[in-house]
């Protein structure tokens, strides 16, 4: 069954914009850029795109992202940017150059596993700064980690040494916080008689620093999706105004289902919905509300949308449906007609990740 709306467009033109502005940013600090694909599935279309507009290297927290991109003849060099498990390594030395690791169990069994498959592979050694997610919390602990990947596992390279911010504790990236890494690292190099090739500073959200003008010297490695996919976190949800990256990059179209004048607040005994929850709801009286033809199990958090047609809500929805506000929309809509919706990060993943929503890419 060939299947109409919901439809994603990708506007590659735009997308083209972001991340050549990103790269060229950030090659005025002397920092090389890592084309963060796994937000969009680790689309080939975009892999493409990020290695034409400079990007150095792609990459993706999925093995199998890396894998669909090398066999559509995407060129890499690809990271792996979630810490492998031990029993995916095997892949991880087939399809990957280099990966993140913070673990020195797995770094043994990483050696093991280049023995195997007869390949060198290449390894960041993560520090954790304050965001608990991946990483060495003693610095001295992880200082040792490095020097015993140098001594004692010869078909490990050790590329350097990176941190992640912002993913899980929303710790904010800072001058001070990249002026720890290069510590480390500059402890590292003292230690093993030779400069590191990678400190990586982070992800989107440290691209910050780039854009005000405050990040050390020596940082010399990011690692950026968001900021080019979506452009939504640090323009929106930070207020930073002055960046000039494009927003409605990803476009998800959907069929409206229904048009109606309801009540805003349910009517009756109020439980849980569907998954589980207890939303609460405000009671605005009689609202014209219309439905739309994808849900939570599409975009994930609805709520995160951004409709494109002036004066639209999202309420919410289930997992199939999309329920608007559209009372002081000046479209008269109806069943049928098409609504646009550019997406936030999670909208992305979630969409890009459906077989069943077919993809069209803008290519002017």
């Amino acid at each position: 069954m060939e299947r109409q709306y919901p439809r994603l467009e990708v506007n590659l033109p735009l997308l083209r914009e972001n991340m050549e502005k990103i790269v060229d940013n950030c090659g005025k600090f002397n920092i090389s850029v890592c084309g963060c694909i796994k937000g969009c599935s680790g689309l080939p279309e975009v892999g493409k795109l990020f290695r034409q507009c400079g990007c150095t290297e792609l990459g993706s927290s999925r093995i199998e992202e890396i894998v669909d991109c090398r066999k559509a003849g995407v060129p890499g060099p690809y990271l792996l940017l979630r810490v492998p498990m031990i029993s995916e390594l095997d892949d991880v030395v087939r399809w990957c150059d280099t990966s993140l690791h913070s673990d020195l169990t797995v770094l043994d069994a990483l050696e093991a596993a280049c023995c195997r498959i007869g390949k060198k592979h290449r390894v960041i050694i993560m520090a954790d700064l304050g965001d608990l997610r991946e990483g060495f919390w003693n610095r001295d602990e992880m200082v040792n980690a490095c020097v015993y990947v140098e001594k004692n596992l010869p078909h490990v390279h050790l590329a350097g040494v990176g941190v992640n911010l912002g993913c899980y504790g929303s710790i904010q990236p800072t001058a001070d916080k990249m002026r720890s890494l290069l510590t480390i690292a500059h402890h590292v190099e003292a230690l093993i008689g030779r400069e590191l090739e990678v400190i990586s500073g982070g992800a989107s959200s440290s691209y910050t620093l780039v854009h005000w003008g405050s990040m050390p010297e020596g940082i010399n490695h990011l690692r950026i999706g968001e900021t080019a996919l979506n452009a939504r976190d640090l323009q929106v949800e930070w207020g930073i105004a002055n960046m000039g990256l494009h927003m409605n990059t990803f476009v998800l179209k959907g069929e409206v289902l229904e048009v109606r004048t309801k009540p805003s607040y349910p009517v009756g005994q109020i439980v849980i919905d569907a998954f589980g929850r207890r939303p609460s709801y405000v009671d605005r009286g009689n609202r014209k509300r219309c439905l739309v033809g994808f849900g939570r199990a599409d975009v994930g958090d609805m709520e995160r949308l951004r409709p494109l047609d002036q004066g639209v809500i999202v309420l919410g929805g289930s997992s199939d449906h999309c329920i608007l506000d559209i009372e002081d929309c000046p479209r008269n809509l109806k069943a049928g007609d098409i609504m646009d919706f550019a997406l936030a990060y999670n909208n992305m993943l979630y969409a890009t990740n459906r077989r069943d929503i077919p993809i069209k890419f803008l290519y002017e």
